[in-house]
């Protein structure tokens, strides 16, 4: 029988523990058979500020995957590329492009504050249905969006029109940007001229929070808030307390989680894994010790510039890099591996490759250890 003690002092996950937890949701533990659709719609969408990072997550994730499986429901419009969450790039199913972006709206609100100084003089509601008529006229690039709006605002500044255009509407690029093997210059029009159907209304949070907890889990309030770009989620997590269990991390924060969601045993093996850069993993937590070591915070950047990483035994361990000049995968690991180590990277760099580069010979060779 649980007593009331008990019952006051939630179960504690050490770090081990929620990196398992993490790695499971995030279908990194071992590989899922779902298919494309159902992992980006599970993964709440993929950051997708450059055009391959949403492939190569896949790559990691899935049983079977080949690039053109995300590529034709891309072409389909069945996924769409469009600004969300944290105010980057992501690929979306086109259900969620049509609800999680009214969800995040307040926030995209708040990012114009940081452009005002630009946008003395001009009417916000009136430049949101004067890019709409634009986009939906034809897609625009950015260039040509900033060119026709300082025919309305001569005086203000050009990105900042442009900005506001891409905080006001819901503008994904169109393709053949963001296809497989194609190149195309970023084009825009907006989530509902591009899928035939209409914006919904911004949604409640609760749904989203049940949703970000299967996917990113167990979590705080805050790590909800990092994840989402969004303020003031505890009311949320309050109304769905009762349906759901709470932990705390080994700093005392309160964790919440869905009652069955897999929660494996902090020794559950993990395989190595290649995640691009950018890569939902290292970016969803306000707490990121779960998936990257103290000693190696910051070392996946370098000024604005991400790299790929790799994990081993769960953790960020190192960087990788394609030279394709050369056909070489070289991968710098930020510590000394064990030779059991070495053999399991090279064998998941060779099955990334095969995955993604299929058909050409790539040699596999480590660099020199970061310091």
């Amino acid at each position: 029988m649980t007593t009331k003690a008990a019952a006051s002092h939630p179960p504690v996950l050490d770090v081990r523990a929620l990196n398992r937890a993490t790695l499971h949701r995030q279908l990194l533990l071992s590989r899922s058979p779902l298919p494309a659709h159902a992992a980006v719609e599970h993964l709440l969408g993929l950051q997708a500020q450059n055009v391959k990072p949403p492939y190569y997550a896949l790559a990691a994730r899935l049983d079977g995957f080949v690039p053109e499986d995300l590529s034709g429901l891309m072409a389909e419009r069945a996924v769409v590329r469009i600004v969300t969450l944290r105010s980057t790039i992501h690929t979306h199913t086109a259900a969620d492009a049509l609800t999680l972006r009214p969800l995040v709206q307040a926030a995209r609100d708040r990012e114009l504050g940081a452009f005002r100084k630009g946008l003395v003089g001009v009417d916000l509601d009136r430049l949101a249905v004067l890019a709409r008529a634009l986009v939906e006229a034809g897609p625009r690039t950015m260039k040509e969006l900033r060119e026709a709006l300082l025919v309305e605002w001569p005086d203000a500044d050009p990105q900042a029109l442009a900005i506001a255009a891409r905080c006001k509407l819901p503008l994904v690029q169109v393709t053949p940007r963001g296809l497989w093997g194609r190149s195309g210059q970023v084009a825009l029009t907006t989530v509902e001229h591009w899928l035939g159907r209409p914006a919904e209304p911004a949604p409640a949070p609760d749904a989203t929070v049940l949703r970000y907890l299967a996917a990113f889990g167990p979590a705080s309030v805050k790590d909800m808030q990092t994840w989402s770009g969004l303020t003031r989620l505890r009311a949320a997590f309050e109304r769905l307390r009762p349906r759901l269990v709470t932990f705390h991390d080994p700093n005392g924060v309160e964790l919440f989680d869905l009652p069955d969601a897999p929660r494996p045993a902090a020794d559950t093996p993990a395989p190595p894994r290649f995640l691009p850069e950018f890569d939902n993993l290292l970016l969803s937590h306000a707490d990121r010790t779960r998936v990257v070591p103290a000693a190696h915070w910051g070392r996946a950047w370098r000024g604005n510039v991400a790299f790929r990483t790799f994990l081993v035994d769960g953790f960020l361990a190192g960087v990788w890099k394609i030279d394709d000049a050369d056909r070489h995968l070289v991968i710098e690991p930020f510590g000394r591996l064990t030779g059991v180590q070495r053999d399991e990277v090279c064998e998941e760099g060779a099955r990334m490759l095969d995955t993604m580069h299929a058909g050409t010979s790539y040699d596999i060779r480590f660099g020199t250890v970061l310091s």
